[in-house]
């Protein structure tokens, strides 16, 4: 037994009882480093990936491979959704000193913790032109005796290059209108019409840039429909199945073809929480029912397995049950027609599925015909095959539920309950459903109450434990969540609470220079500050601030926090226009701060159907620049200042139309209130 069984992480726990001799990062593990002079054996992973299974299979568990390690390294296990810090740093210089990166991350460091050598995935023997893990290993132990004079100028040079790419030195700029234009063109050329989406395989589903997209659609509608918009084509693409689970709702990480037909079929909570809500706003623009049902799903999916006892939201399903990548999701034609019986030339036509299968010999479920043509085969009405698949998905999913099921990373990470607690929470008003308000209103409660043991956001939790550390990104998203659960119940305690978490914010992260670090002024010092401006599979930190600072502005009138988010979009400005899918979050944040936000302010009582009508008219179709507010007359201690100095007209329920605090006539009726908001 290692030095791991006492973690909060689940795939640290992973490795508890490899041969290996691993040290959790902190100052016992450094601190043995240097004393015994001896390089650090970094290894970067997380409980859902399949090839950090793999790797751990071929190495750490081997006797011979574990001996050599420990005989040579000091090494350690880092869990790159708990330590996002380390993570970027050696991800950056994995990076540099080979092109890609990926995980496993394996990176050999000096005792000072600089990197001098790294790579992914290593096999046990040479294959895939790279040379085995022991060769590896036995090379870097003679070169750090015999070639210390390389290593360190190696290493040397790396930090200095790691420390010119943070953002800490970003140059400043403003975001202006044209920089949105060139970005939204950039996607538009970019755009694969064939299959849907961005890039080749693997095929990511860039929720950000589809919800930059559909802000932009907002300000100018589109003349023609789906076929003619990229996000709208995407969302359609990738809700088809593959990547899609259209049996049990949610998606996978991402397509490792271009058709979005066989997924890498890990399930992370920041993706769902990100397309859940792409999906919300694709509904909300379009009133399609299509992209409802998907959100619904999704959510619903959420619920199901991915939502703990105390109402925290867990972070991942594995790819892999019995021994598997897959094989959870997967189907025979056998398997299929035992469960659907009578219903499965109807299902069987309208996914395609043959003997052979799609996949290695089982059938990744995929729409084969649309609604239409199904409903002409059958002889159907074409309103029927909806609730007839439904019907079909929920015998499968009844089945699919007696399998052995993948592991679940049950850690709760702040940002990623952020991300999710916003899409429950923007669901939970659109759909005016009380059900994903439940869950919305338990996930604060329990976050607010764990996560800060001492008054103090802390990153993760596990089993009732947290860890120590904390990022920009915790705050900014859970800030953001707060934000669209008090607009969806308005209890004003969310709002104080996501004022007090911005606050902390910039007390902890902020940058003199403009912009935000990724880790407190008082955390662990590391080999550099990170200060990560790009979007990756979850919003940077900084986009986040950003756009949190701009909606408490909104809410407030604090030109300070405008001010700090319009430096912050400043130092992006150039790279988001030319790269825009690295950074689709900070695209969407300045559309909002470049639209010139409306503001509605609704006061009555809550229990009048008059003041309900009112807010049903304010959340009525898609209003991304647009905040919302609402209290009883007068309003409690601690509700938005936007609703302050704001009587009722005539002694009703009443509605404030505002742009930046300059309000239109104050109105009674929906019909008023529908009239003001779409001038």
């Amino acid at each position: 037994m290692n030095r791991l069984s006492g973690s909060t992480s689940p795939y640290l726990l992973q490795h508890a009882s490899n041969p290996v001799d691993w040290h959790p990062w902190g100052p016992e593990a450094l601190a043995l480093a240097r004393r015994q002079d001896r390089p650090i054996f970094l290894s970067i992973g997380y409980a859902a990936c399949h090839w950090c299974h793999v790797m751990a299979h071929e190495s750490f568990e081997d006797p011979d491979t574990a001996a050599l390690m420990n005989e040579h390294f000091v090494c350690i296990k880092v869990d790159r959704e708990e330590r996002p810090d380390l993570d970027g740093i050696y991800m950056a210089a994995t990076q540099a000193l080979t092109g890609s990166g990926g995980w496993p991350m394996s990176v050999f460091l000096t005792p000072d913790l600089q990197p001098f050598y790294a790579g992914t995935y290593f096999p046990p023997v040479p294959r895939h032109n790279l040379p085995a893990f022991r060769q590896v290993l036995s090379a870097l132990a003679e070169a750090w005796i015999n070639e210390r004079e390389r290593i360190s100028g190696v290493a040397g040079q790396l930090k200095e290059h790691l420390g010119r790419l943070s953002g800490a030195h970003a140059p400043g700029g403003t975001f202006t209108h044209g920089h949105l234009e060139r970005a939204a063109q950039a996607l538009r050329a970019s755009y694969d019409w064939q299959h849907g989406g961005w890039g080749p395989a693997p095929k990511f589903p860039q929720p950000m840039a589809i919800e930059f997209l559909l802000r932009l659609r907002a300000d100018r509608p589109a003349a023609g429909g789906t076929q003619d918009d990229p996000a709208l084509h995407a969302l359609q693409a990738m809700a088809r199945g593959g990547m899609y689970d259209v049996v049990g709702g949610g998606f996978a990480r991402y397509s490792t073809d271009p058709h979005w037909r066989v997924p890498h079929f890990e399930k992370m909570l920041y993706d769902n929480a990100q397309l859940a809500a792409a999906y919300l706003s694709a509904w909300q623009a379009t009133g399609d029912p299509f992209y409802r049902r998907i959100v619904a799903e999704t959510l619903a999916f959420v619920r199901r397995e991915l939502t703990g006892p105390e109402g925290g939201f867990y972070s991942s399903l594995d790819a892999d049950s019995q021994g598997e990548e897959g094989r959870f999701y997967v189907w025979t034609a056998e398997e299929l027609e035992t469960a659907l019986d009578a219903d499965y030339p109807f299902f069987q036509a309208a996914y395609g599925v043959t003997a052979v299968g799609n996949w290695e010999g089982r059938t990744v479920l995929q729409r084969a015909l649309d609604d239409a043509s199904l409903a002409a085969r059958f002889g159907l009405d074409r309103e029927s095959v909806p609730a007839r698949l439904a019907d079909c998905h929920a015998r499968l999913l009844a089945a699919r539920s007696a399998r052995p099921r993948p592991a679940t990373d049950d850690k709760v990470l702040a940002a990623w309950n952020g991300l999710m607690l916003s899409a429950f929470a923007r669901a939970a008003a659109a759909f005016d459903d009380p059900d994903h308000l439940q869950v919305a209103t338990r996930n604060a409660d329990f976050l607010r109450a764990a996560l800060r043991p001492d008054g103090r956001l802390r990153r993760a939790w596990r089993d009732g434990r947290t860890t120590d550390e904390t990022f920009l990104e915790d705050y900014a998203a859970l800030a953001l969540g707060l934000l669209d659960l008090y607009q969806a119940d308005f209890d004003p305690r969310w709002f104080a609470a996501a004022c007090e978490l911005v606050e902390q914010a910039l007390a902890r992260f902020a940058d003199p220079a403009g912009g935000f670090f990724d880790t407190p002024a008082d955390g662990e010092p590391l080999l550099i500050r990170p200060k990560d401006l790009q979007d990756n599979a979850t919003p940077s930190g900084n986009a986040l601030m950003a756009e949190a600072l701009l909606r408490l502005a909104a809410f407030t009138g604090n030109g300070e926090h405008r001010q700090r988010a319009e430096t912050a979009l400043g130092l992006v400005a150039g790279m988001a226009a030319e790269y825009p899918t690295a950074f689709g979050r900070w695209l969407g944040t300045a559309a909002f701060a470049l639209a010139g936000v409306r503001q509605v302010a609704i006061l009555g009582d809550p229990a009048d159907e008059r003041t309900r009508a009112l807010v049903r008219a304010a959340r009525q179709g898609y209003r991304p620049f647009t905040v919302l507010a609402a209290a009883p007359y007068p309003p409690p201690a601690g509700s938005p200042p936007l609703l302050a100095g704001r009587p009722l007209r005539n002694g009703k329920p009443t509605a404030y139309v505002c742009r930046e605090f300059t309000c239109k006539q104050p109105v009674n009726t929906p019909e008023e209130l529908r009239k003001q908001l779409e001038e």
